[in-house]
């Protein structure tokens, strides 16, 4: 019962629901970063999240990102945050590492 009144004033569902990004998806190589798009289950929603992905083994740099953006199912988000993440790259190439902090939000 709990978890219905959770779902039907706004409560969040899905594995993320500490506010972090969702299940990653399949790596991606764009320019020198990986991407994985990582939607996050809202309701009967999906918002747009991800992970782009510098270095590798230990010396991996994270950046998360999520935006506002909801789609009907998990394949369209995962599309649009792949897209966003690129968009990401190109606008802020190097300076997106720049801090060389293992992690952080875009």
């Amino acid at each position: 019962m709990a978890s219905f009144l959770s779902r039907l004033f706004g409560g969040k569902t899905d594995a993320a629901a500490d506010g972090g990004p969702g299940e990653r998806g399949e790596p991606i190589t764009y320019n020198d970063v990986v991407i994985r798009a990582a939607p996050m289950r809202r309701d009967s929603q999906w918002l747009l999240a991800g992970v782009i992905i510098k270095g590798s083994g230990d010396a991996n740099l994270e950046r998360t990102f999520i935006r506002a953006d909801t789609f009907a199912s998990k394949e369209e988000a995962e599309t649009a945050a792949i897209r966003k993440a690129k968009q990401i790259v190109d606008e802020r190439g190097a300076g997106l590492f720049a801090d060389e902090a293992a992690s952080g939000n875009v």
